[in-house]
């Protein structure tokens, strides 16, 4: 029986992957280069793996200040971040799972201040039972740890969870923590590989909460 509904941050609660990509592939195009898709696609939903600002200083070589363009990078990404909204059907799965008095957590590899500060500016904080981040663990998704954290937290086991996730980092890091999964793919991850995942749907606004629990509960 899940007794609680954890959901990944980027890429599923808000649409940051597309901006996040964006403004690191208009730094690389001013240089003359495009951004490695294979690279980029293996970061998604980790915070490890791949570092572009020292790949295109290996590119571009001595004349690229890396402090500098890694700023302008992050200002640019903010600049698109800062004019989203909660991705269609977060809300309502909110209001669903609180309905069902199901627990409600969020497993991020990005810092608690990104994820609480945009929780925090669309009005949608104070639903969280707990919100475990990149510095309250060791190692970040694809490691279960964030997981592992959010379940204690939340006061269930594993298997009373039910992951929501969008990459396959994030579904290999609810699966090794024991959850259950469904992956919720965006734009971007659409076309990677998330077999991992107990159940695929489309989005979260094209299939109901108590649709996804009526399938894993035949399962």
């Amino acid at each position: 029986m899940i007794r609680a509904v954890i959901f990944d941050f980027d890429g599923l609660i808000l649409e940051t992957e597309m901006p996040a990509l964006q403004s690191w592939s208009e730094i690389y195009k001013e240089h003359g280069h495009e951004i490695p898709m294979d690279l980029w696609h293996g970061f998604i939903g980790s915070d490890r793996g791949f570092e572009p600002v020292e790949h295109l200083a290996a590119l571009v070589g001595e004349g690229l200040d890396k402090v500098v363009t890694q700023a302008r990078r992050d200002k640019r990404k903010n600049e698109l971040v800062a004019a989203l909204d909660l991705m269609d059907g977060v809300r309502q799965y909110v209001d669903d799972a609180t309905r069902l008095e199901l627990r409600l957590g969020i497993a991020s590899s990005s810092t608690r201040a990104w994820v609480l500060g945009h929780l925090e500016r669309l009005g949608f904080a104070a639903c969280w039972h707990t919100v475990k981040a990149r510095e309250d663990v060791a190692r970040p998704k694809p490691a279960p740890d964030l997981y592992v954290a959010a379940v204690d937290a939340l006061g269930v086991a594993p298997h009373e969870a039910l992951a929501l996730e969008d990459s396959p980092n994030g579904i290999a890091a609810a699966k090794g923590a024991g959850l259950r999964c469904v992956a919720v793919p965006n734009p971007l991850t659409a076309g990677m590989d998330l077999s991992g995942a107990d159940l695929r749907i489309g989005s979260l606004a094209a299939t109901p909460l108590e649709s996804v629990l009526a399938v894993l509960a035949r399962d």
